[in-house]
């Protein structure tokens, strides 16, 4: 998947790391940016910056995504690559989180997907070729402290990923799945936290996932880290669950202990 020329949609596209893959894939020769969002003011401004289209969407919402799809091909034709990113992260603790914080994550870190999928899968079947990235993280692969509706709904997408990329392959869909560490966006909050210094790895910029994400969509990679620890802690887990939970164990002490 090279970007130049190619029509690319980012939900999520006003911060963080979907500013940053909005504004690289403009550099990068894209023939349209869409920059879809939530907060409409500050869709506009990115998508001013580099001449794409802004479009306000609650991605949760499946007729808003219908909407994104409709109004980004009227714009620039066949959507190549759609990036599935806009992600939230409230929540806490099982016995705390009532039922709406469930189902607002399960909305938009996993349905907007879903929605995504079936808006622009079809038409990329069609035509033989198409890109679907998916935004995650590690906490979809190792979990995460503090937050389960996070790390559940994470998992999910890791899962959903999966199932597309091996479905879909022999058919022209390539499939990605981004699953960053600590960046330095206001999700991750305070990056001198506990938690962040344990658990996050080198703090990447969002500008330096861009470029992560540009070369694996280059080569097709199926999986995109952003920090080389991310495979230690990944084959530590796959190697001795037992010793991998007992280790996330201590460091859950020792953030209840702070």
């Amino acid at each position: 998947m090279q970007i130049k020329d190619r029509h690319v949609v980012v939900t999520g596209g006003a911060s963080g790391i979907g500013k940053a893959l909005c504004e690289r894939f403009a550099a990068d020769g894209a023939r349209g940016v869409v920059v879809a969002d939530l907060q409409e003011d500050a869709a506009h401004q990115v998508a001013n910056a580099i001449g794409g289209l802004a479009v306000a969407c609650d991605v949760g919402q499946k007729e808003q995504v219908e909407e994104l799809v409709h109004k980004s091909e009227e714009a620039f034709g066949p959507i190549d690559l759609f990036c599935s990113n806009a992600g939230i992260a409230t929540g806490s603790d099982v016995l705390d989180d009532d039922l709406d914080v469930w189902q607002m994550q399960w909305d938009v870190n996993l349905m907007a997907h879903v929605h995504a999928v079936k808006a622009v899968l079809p038409g990329m079947l069609e035509r033989g070729e198409g890109y679907l990235l998916h935004t995650a993280s590690m906490a979809g692969i190792l979990s995460t402290h503090l937050n389960v509706p996070y790390a559940v709904t994470k998992h999910a997408v890791v899962g959903l990923a999966e199932w597309l990329a091996f479905t879909y392959k022999h058919r022209g869909i390539g499939v990605s799945c981004l699953a960053p560490l600590g960046v330095r966006t206001p999700m991750l909050g305070d990056t001198d936290s506990d938690w962040a210094k344990n658990a996050a790895g080198d703090v990447k910029e969002p500008e330096d996932v861009a470029t992560m994400v540009t070369e694996a969509l280059a080569e097709e990679r199926f999986l995109i880290t952003t920090d080389d620890i991310a495979q230690q802690w990944m084959e530590g887990k796959t190697a001795d669950p037992d010793r991998w939970i007992a280790g996330m164990n201590r460091l859950q002490q020792k953030l209840e202990g702070s």
